[in-house]
């Protein structure tokens, strides 16, 4: 459901066209995206505003936790966010955590958080598990705002089972190959058909759902290389000096997105919106 404060004014022109209209949507699909990134902004503002030395006797990485805490707070004080979705955010944070654990660890050292935190577990911030969560976040708000659906989703029992097949790469690559081309061919065939249906204003539009999840990945690819310019965290190659994260990591990333979507789905207020395609 759109919010009162997005809705369309009173008196408004639903019989705009051309040009116009063009402009009209994609202004108001701009404040919805930014209003479904809030949780997502504010924290990346805050990673890219904290100096690496700290504010005072708190640490970077100790500083943006609690600003981390503190925004999550407020979105559930405000009812920006219910506890529902909070739960499932929850989760999204788990699960990145466990990943970043596995990431830095000495074995595999596939990147690393340099600075020093009292808040650091197993050399992993407790902050960056809400990097993962930020994404929860953005689909969930993204749901409600843009009031999404979905059509011709694959069976859910198969989305959770290739869900599953790309959390399972991201660590068992690093003994028994990369899988994940052949993982991403597993998902085009099953949501070749999936379209998601969203409304930037007052009149629903569509795109294929396969597109969504590569545009989010995208510019969650273009925050990461913020992010390590900023030396927040870095890769191996960027240790001496920095250097673009390979656009290889844009499709881990979006099918990071997909496994995120699919942990989404079993919210109740969106399994109302998904039509399983037979």
């Amino acid at each position: 459901m759109t919010p009162p404060e997005l809705l369309p004014y009173p008196g408004s022109n639903r019989l705009m066209s051309g040009v116009r209209r063009f402009f009209f949507e994609l202004l108001w699909f701009g404040l919805k995206e930014a209003r479904a990134c809030l949780f997502a902004g504010l924290f990346f503002l805050a990673m890219f505003v904290v100096p690496r030395s700290g504010v005072g006797p708190l640490a970077r990485y100790d500083l943006l936790l609690i600003i981390a805490l503190g925004i999550q707070a407020l979105m559930l004080a405000t009812k920006l966010e219910t506890w529902d979705e909070f739960k499932a955010i929850t989760l999204f944070h788990i699960v990145g955590f466990i990943l970043e654990l596995f990431k830095t660890s000495s074995a595999i050292g596939a990147w690393s958080y340099p600075d020093f935190a009292w808040s650091k577990v197993g050399g992993v911030p407790l902050f960056a598990g809400f990097m993962y969560a930020a994404v929860g976040s953005y689909i969930i708000q993204a749901w409600r705002l843009l009031d999404l659906h979905i059509r011709h989703h694959p069976p859910l029992g198969f989305a959770v089972i290739a869900s599953l097949l790309i959390y399972l790469n991201f660590f068992t690559h690093h003994y028994i190959g990369d899988y994940r081309w052949y993982i991403t061919a597993l998902v085009v065939g099953l949501y070749a058909r999936s379209e998601v249906v969203f409304t930037p204003y007052d009149k629903p539009r569509k795109m294929p759902l396969l597109v969504g999840f590569m545009l989010v990945g995208f510019f969650i690819w273009l925050a990461e290389n913020i992010s390590t310019f900023m030396g927040v965290w870095r890769y191996p190659n960027q240790l001496g000096a920095w250097s673009v994260v390979h656009v290889g990591k844009w499709s881990s990333w979006s099918l990071l997105v997909l496994m995120s979507f699919t942990l989404t789905l079993f919210l109740k207020d969106v399994k109302k919106r998904i039509h399983v395609a037979r």
